[in-house]
């Protein structure tokens, strides 16, 4: 027996998800992270959008570091 499930054995249901809308705020990100070249960031907010973990889908640390590396600073943080 193959550890892999054939696709059209799983129900349709179980891949729906809820009606999620990207805002233009939401793709404006993507967009931008992809002519940046963070390919993998882009992947995280595109997971985030469709309502799914992306730490389920790559390796914690990795998806640690890209947070780390693409917070934004608050407004109030300036330096000097």
């Amino acid at each position: 027996m193959s550890r892999y499930t054939s696709i059209s054995t799983i129900s349709p249901a179980r891949f729906a998800t809820a009606n999620r809308d990207m805002s233009a705020e939401q793709l404006d990100q993507i967009v931008t992270a992809i002519v940046e070249g963070k390919y993998s960031w882009a992947c995280v907010l595109i997971l985030r959008c469709a309502g799914y973990n992306p730490a389920d889908y790559m390796p914690y640390r990795t998806y640690k570091r890209l947070v780390k590396e693409n917070r934004t600073q608050p407004a109030n943080a300036q330096n000097g």
